[in-house]
């Protein structure tokens, strides 16, 4: 068994966030089903703040990278925010 690295654990929790812009397609109380604009793939973005978007808007969500392998794949969002989906990739 390899020795783990303090310094590889601590680089993974500076990790930069990771920023997807995303068309909302159901709206739970604790999470979203949205559809990534840059890769037409669906993912299930949980957020407390849910109930603030409807179907059809675009979002921008901020997430620390880590994403499931479940379908649809699952992400912890940090932020989500309501763009113009004229600002979509």
């Amino acid at each position: 068994m390899e020795p783990v690295c303090n310094e590889c654990a601590e680089c993974a929790e500076r990790q930069e966030p990771v920023i997807m812009k995303a068309r909302v397609l159901r709206v739970n109380c604790c999470d979203l089903l949205v559809c990534d604009l840059c890769t037409c793939q669906e993912v299930l973005v949980h957020t407390n703040n849910a109930c603030c978007f409807c179907p059809g808007q675009c979002v921008c969500v901020q997430y620390n990278g880590a994403m499931t392998m479940s379908i649809p794949p699952q992400i912890s969002a940090d932020c989500v925010k309501c763009i113009s989906c004229g600002n979509c990739c």
